[in-house]
């Protein structure tokens, strides 16, 4: 159909024809059936269904809370009390029948027990005479039952590992007293050692473990071990009067018995839960959640409205398949430690395996929501350009030059008159699930406006409305039967069998199938229509071009995430298959088997070397390594390199032990390293007056060991994260100590009204904790509140302690409060001072200098080129990326994002730290990633060059080389920027005019070679019309030149000695994708520079800095 008009309005699908109205207007028309695949069954039908969900309604007004004042008479407000009473109820109960309402009454159930080792006299007898009793409860605190079982079994490992360190460390400190103090008589060297060694050294290694690892579990057993060498060392006379005595250390092993026995009875007995039925879970949420997504994003690109992205019903479901996927790994590493328990290893292996799929899953869909949203970006230029379609280019402009236009250029602009947003073929909104369709004829389904025509097509916008029109269908079936497979879930509880459909994997691949098939005829017709408009200016058939690759582009993405989709299909087979066979094996036993000794690699033989070596895993570090060791090492050795080479022994003695020390001052100077050493140093400075004789009954009157304990929980890695963890333990510190007034003075010192208070200031606590998920608020709280009511009550049981100065068996609950108080605030205080004084790491600077690593890294990534690799290694598909580098680069923006948050709670002279306009910078980072990762499927899925595609890519070779050295260039212009907080100048080398010109040395290769074809046109459009023919070609020459077509003036380039090769329309969709890819990451470089343009300033050529 040519018609330049339809009239009227549609009528009944059937046979009767669809009446005309002006082409100007086009209306969204409803989308013809496809044939889609039944999961369940395997059968074909052309049933209709849809993609879209009803929206989301808020909560009625009737569900609310209704205000006293709107009754009118006194029984309507009696109703509203009603009303409010009974939601309330109903509320709470919700609460107590939730995981984390559950989890809070557990948690407060266990410290009243824990409280029993103060309270009750036979628990208290068991612990013997001496106090520290109340610690019972607190590492109740610390390892509280909310949590797993796995997670239980790793926090009671963690538990006594710390408690058994600590006894190492006091053995050996009283050993080394007696040793020094009594047999030697040199008492001032037994402090000194015990001093330097046991507080300086035992205390800066849990500061070192608990930085290395970056574990929450780690650190709250860091804090437990803290509160045990602290208590042996300085508290205890043994040390101080060189006496060995194991007292303390028998009653701390009783008490751990006690705190973990109590805390694993309420985790395993009161409303149990398993990590391996929490996995299970979460797994069927996500794959749930999965499908949903890809229903809404398919949904949304079909549909041609990005407000579909915005809408209500999208957030909450991006939110919660979010969420879910980060749950999902969270319950796969505790499920870890119930499986090996009950011999199941392997089922945890497919598990891991499954969650693994999971996550590729949603990177794809990732990549697929990029794909959708480079669609609403053209349109977007479509829309908002102010020219016409007969004068934005001049058939005279020259394409070469570097200011050939944007990707798409005033030309595509041409239709904001025409279109507010892509007038996409839409689901008829009374679409049922229930009737048969019967095949409808395309030219009664679509508009005229869609015909292929190239008179028709007079914007880029009809290109996408053709490719909905001709792949919709296929593409709607495929994603329908994706997202039902993801919708049933296969996984049960834990032990019963992975119940998944046997039809599945048939059904998905015939669905694949029958969308390869119509992706391959769409991509077909649009380039048959695109090869019709030669009359076209030159710089608007590139335009079009660019968006037929944006719609294959997002085709593509689809049928990887239909690839992820069949490798997920298979590990969840191998899941079934092993836990049908149900073995139990206790592998894990056998330590001394997974112990690997580094063997010798034979480098003769080239076959056992790998080409892309995989990437180290990161380390789990709250901080990024910054820069690198390899240029730290180079910055050392650069000097000596360079001096000349001493002949002499002398010299080259001088020249072997500076860089021997050299190396080892770098160890040192290594953060881990230093904020070990800093935590030591800190620590045997503060513990000092406990060993002073001036000083040390100060120290146990104002219970300086809890300072030395707070100084030991403050002191973070960095400045912000001690700044912000200081301010909660004041807080909690002061609000505990409140507690204890109030409950001492309401219970006047009674065991029983102590403990049920008690019961209730912990119930509050661990609702901040568990349910609002402040963890270390509330953990202070109660620290707070134990070491002052839970010790004043053991002082009334007469225990063995120095305790007359706050009242003895009559405590004065004042005095031990305010002395508490007074030792937290010393230690928070002398904790900020060592952080900033002692090798002080401010977690802006390591933010910036991480940001400009990470920088630098990317665009030396992208500088190898991620099409050049191709060529490369045509015998097999492979990505420019190695393996793990995506991964790792990941996991270095989401370290950014936590030294972000930490960044903000530093103060410093010079104002705030820009909180927000960093989030942009890392919200733009982020995207770029993704970017990056989108280009990696496309190279690593692409499989072997076709010829067209080789005689692209060395045609094009010169131009990607540039368009590679300028990102690379400009990623490290901007890493510059950020490291030294240095204004930009106004000359930053701009990616879009490298892209632009990539985008017109392909359509010069086009053009060139498609001269040879000029008198076999005709025939071609006959045979696009008819389109019954083959794809459109063309052929270049070889380099002994065949073609001598004149190219309008410009300069020929001629293709490498490949002979005469064939290029096919799809053989351009290669360099395409790279093209608009290469756009989001110009577009994003642009944010960063923007944002990094009003942080810094902007210097221009009138900028005087000589002074």
């Amino acid at each position: 159909m040519t018609s330049d008009t339809v009239t009227g309005n549609s009528t009944a699908a059937g046979g009767a024809s669809r009446p005309l109205r002006p082409a100007r207007a086009p209306a969204r028309s409803k989308l013809r059936n496809g044939t889609w695949v039944i999961p369940g069954t395997g059968e074909r039908t052309r049933r209709q269904f849809t993609l879209r969900y009803p929206p989301l309604d808020g909560p009625s007004d009737d569900d609310g809370m209704r205000s006293l004042v709107e009754g009118e008479t006194a029984k309507e407000k009696a109703l509203n009390v009603w009303h409010n009473t009974r939601l309330a109820v109903n509320n709470l109960w919700a609460w107590i029948n939730s995981p984390k309402g559950r989890g809070t009454i557990k948690c407060s159930i266990a410290y009243l027990l824990a409280s029993m080792g103060t309270f009750w006299h036979p628990a208290a007898s068991f612990l013997g005479p001496m106090d520290g009793k109340h610690i019972v409860a607190t590492i109740s605190v610390y390892f509280h039952p909310a949590r797993s079982a796995g997670s239980q079994m790793e926090a009671v490992a963690i538990a006594v590992v710390a408690v058994c360190y600590a006894m190492f460390i006091g053995t050996l400190s009283m050993a080394t007293s007696v040793l020094f103090g009594s047999v030697l008589d040199m008492v001032e060297l037994s402090y000194a050692l015990v001093l330097i060694i046991f507080i300086g050294g035992g205390l800066g290694f849990v500061g070192w473990v608990k930085q290395k690892l970056n574990n929450p579990l780690v650190s709250v057993g860091a804090s437990i071990a803290s509160i045990g060498i602290i208590t042996i060392v300085t508290k205890e006379n043994s040390v101080h009067t060189g006496v060995f005595t194991n007292q303390k250390i028998i009653q701390s092993l009783k008490i751990l018995l006690m705190a973990t026995t109590i805390s694993t009875l309420v985790n395993l007995l009161v409303w149990p839960v398993s990590a391996r039925l929490a996995l299970r879970k979460a797994m069927r949420n996500a794959s749930i959640s999965l499908g949903e997504m890809l229903s809404m994003i398919s949904g949304g690109f079909l549909s041609g409205a990005e407000e579909d992205f915005t809408s209500s019903a999208f957030t909450k479901a991006s939110t919660t398949y979010t969420s879910t996927l980060s749950q999902m790994n969270k319950n796969a590493r505790e499920s870890k430690y119930e499986y090996y328990f009950l011999g199941q290893e392997q089922i945890y292996r497919n598990d891991k395996s499954v969650v693994k799929s999971m996550e590729k899953l949603a990177q794809s869909l990732g990549g697929l929501r990029s794909a959708a949203n480079t669609q609403f970006e053209l349109l977007k230029e479509v829309s908002n350009g102010p020219l016409s379609a007969n004068s934005a280019v001049s058939p005279t402009t020259n394409v070469f030059s570097p200011i050939f236009g944007r990707s798409l250029s005033a030309t595509l602009k041409s239709g904001s008159n025409r279109f507010g947003s892509l007038g996409a073929i839409d689901e008829a909104p009374d679409e049922r699930s229930d009737r048969e369709d019967e095949p409808t004829p395309i030219h009664e389904t679509i508009t005229p406006i869609l015909s292929p025509s190239s008179s028709s097509l007079r914007t880029p916008s009809d290109i996408f409305e053709l490719f909905i029109a001709r792949l919709g269908p296929s593409m709607k079936s495929l994603v329908h039967t994706m997202a039902e497979m993801l919708k049933e879930p296969p996984f049960g509880n834990p032990g019963s069998p992975v119940r998944i459909n046997g039809h599945f994997k048939q059904s998905l691949g015939d669905a694949i199938s029958l969308y390869n098939q119509a992706r391959g005829n769409a991509l077909e017709e649009i380039y048959k229509t695109i090869e019709l408009g030669r009359t076209r200016s030159e710089s608007v058939q590139a335009d079009f071009e660019e968006v037929a690759a944006a719609c294959g582009h997002f085709s593509f993405s689809l049928l990887s995430f239909a690839d992820e989709m069949q490798i997920y299909l298979d590990t969840v087979d191998d899941l079934r298959d092993v836990t049908e066979q149900n073995k139990r094996t206790w592998k894990w036993l056998l330590f001394w088997r997974h112990i690997k000794f580094p063997s010798r690699t034979k480098g003769e033989d080239p076959e056992q070397l790998s080409l892309l070596k995989p990437v180290r895993r990161l380390r789990q570090s709250k901080l990024p390594q910054g820069i690198s060791a390899a240029m730290k090492n180079r910055r050392g050795t650069i000097s000596w390199d360079a001096a000349p080479q001493g002949e002499g022994i002398w010299d080259r003695f001088v020249r072997a032990c500076s860089r021997s020390l050299l190396k080892f001052f770098r160890f040192l100077a290594r953060d881990d390293i230093r904020f070990g050493l800093k935590v030591g140093i800190g620590a045997t400075l503060y513990a000092m007056f406990a060993f002073i004789p001036q000083t040390r009954p100060i120290y146990a009157h104002w219970r300086g060991e809890w300072g030395l304990l707070s100084f030991m929980i403050v002191c973070s890695m960095t400045v912000g994260a001690s700044n912000a963890t200081g301010l909660a333990r004041f807080t909690g510190t002061i609000m505990g100590a409140a507690f204890v007034l109030v409950n001492w003075w309401i219970s006047n010192g009674n065991a029983v009204a102590l403990a049920f208070l008690g019961w209730a200031v912990a119930f509050g606590a661990f609702y901040i904790m568990v349910d609002r998920g402040n963890a270390p608020f509330g953990r202070f709280i109660l620290l707070s509140y134990n070491v002052s009511s839970l010790y004043a009550y053991s002082l009334t049981q007469r225990v063995d302690d120095d305790d007359d100065d706050e009242g003895g068996i009559h405590p004065i609950i004042g005095s031990i409060a305010y002395h508490r108080v007074v030792a937290v605030s010393a230690g928070i205080v002398w904790g900020l001072i060592i952080c900033r004084l002692i090798w002080p790491m401010p977690a802006r600077q390591k933010f910036k200098e991480g940001l400009a690593v990470l920088y630098l890294q990317m665009g030396l990534i992208w500088k190898r080129g991620p099409l050049a690799i191709l060529l490369r290694n045509n015998t097999a598909a492979t990505s420019y990326m190695k393996m793990g580098e995506q991964a790792a680069m990941q996991r270095y923006a989401a370290q950014l994002q936590t030294l972000r948050v930490a960044a903000k709670n530093e103060y410093e002279l010079r104002g705030p730290f820009p909180f927000a306009e960093y989030g942009r910078v890392m919200a733009s980072t982020q995207r770029a990633l993704d970017a990056f990762h989108a280009m990696s499927l496309v190279t690593q899925k692409h499989g072997r060059l076709s010829a067209g595609e080789k005689a692209l890519l060395y045609y094009t070779a010169e131009e990607r080389a540039q368009l590679c050295a300028r990102i690379c260039h400009v990623f490290q212009v901007l890493a510059s920027s950020i490291m030294l907080e240095y204004p930009l100048t106004d000359a930053i080398p701009s990616v879009m005019v490298v892209r632009d010109k990539l985008l017109g040395k392909i359509f010069r290769f086009r053009k060139e070679h498609n001269n040879n074809n000029n008198n076999n046109e005709g025939a071609r459009t006959d045979s696009v019309d008819d389109g019954d023919k083959g794809p459109s070609t063309t052929t270049t020459s070889s380099i002994n030149g065949n073609a001598n077509a004149n190219t309008g003036g410009s300069t020929k380039a001629k293709v490498p000695g490949l002979g005469d090769v064939t290029v096919e329309e799809p053989d351009y969709a290669l360099l395409y994708a790279y093209a608009l890819v290469t756009g989001q990451l110009a577009k994003e470089l642009k944010v960063v520079e923007r944002e990094i343009e009003n942080l810094f300033g902007r210097l221009d050529e009138d900028a005087l800095l000589l002074q």
